[in-house]
């Protein structure tokens, strides 16, 4: 797969729609209700590229403060979903220990890998940083946690949603409507091959979260060194 390629295309379409102001809205976002909890295998980009990602979102923020835009300690580069989010679950649901042996297992051989995040990618929905693997680790390691766990026994639904094949963040979530279409895209297409930086991963979480991955809902189940 050529993941700029897929980037380009995500984005040129989105931008058709969103410069018609005709963006996708999340309407679960402030709701108290919202109880879609799961399971992800993750992994965070560190602070000095978390810096340079928010001073690009307050931009957008200063054009149109009325969406959500992720805050640092939420921005998250996704490995894979193990449990998709969904209503009603909970950890006493499963038994964590099981889910941590299995990851302890797939990681012990994993060595740290990077990714190097450069320019915007869009969809209806939200804006996404572009993260491109700089070798196939990362789809090594997805590989492996699928191979894992359908081997396991274990409750999962990984790729019942889709196959996740990017490295993107997703960093803005539309939840109003757009305030000024042409800005919007303006601010994207200036940022849209912006170098943002590389970082070693080097480690990776199991968590039990919420579909934002908000800090406030997110449970540590266990961090795990690559390498070791």
């Amino acid at each position: 797969m050529n993941l700029q390629a897929h980037y380009d295309t995500l984005r040129e379409d989105a931008l058709r729609q969103l410069a018609q102001g005709e963006a996708d809205l999340d309407l679960l976002i402030d709701s108290s209700e919202d109880n879609r909890r799961g399971i992800t295998l993750l992994t965070r980009p560190p602070a000095p590229i978390t810096a340079i990602i928010k001073a690009i979102t307050a931009d957008f923020q200063s054009a149109d403060p009325t969406q959500y835009y992720y805050p640092a300690t939420d921005i998250h580069l996704t490995i894979l979903s193990i449990i998709s989010c969904y209503s009603g679950f909970t950890l006493d649901m499963i038994a964590p220990s099981a889910y941590q042996e299995v990851v302890r297992a797939i990681v012990e051989h994993v060595r740290p890998f990077t990714i190097t995040y450069s320019g915007l990618t869009a969809s209806p929905s939200g804006i996404m940083v572009q993260g491109v693997p700089e070798d196939d680790s990362l789809e090594n390691l997805r590989e492996q946690t699928r191979k894992f766990f359908r081997q396991s026994g274990l409750q999962h639904s990984i790729d019942q949603r889709y196959t996740i094949q990017t490295a993107h963040s997703t960093v803005i979530r539309f939840k109003n409507p757009i305030q000024d279409p042409h800005i919007l895209v303006e601010i994207i297409r200036k940022y849209q091959q912006f170098f943002i930086g590389s970082f070693e991963v080097n480690t990776v979480e199991l968590v039990y979260n919420d579909w934002y991955q908000r800090a406030r809902n997110t449970v540590l189940l266990e961090e795990y060194s690559l390498g070791r």
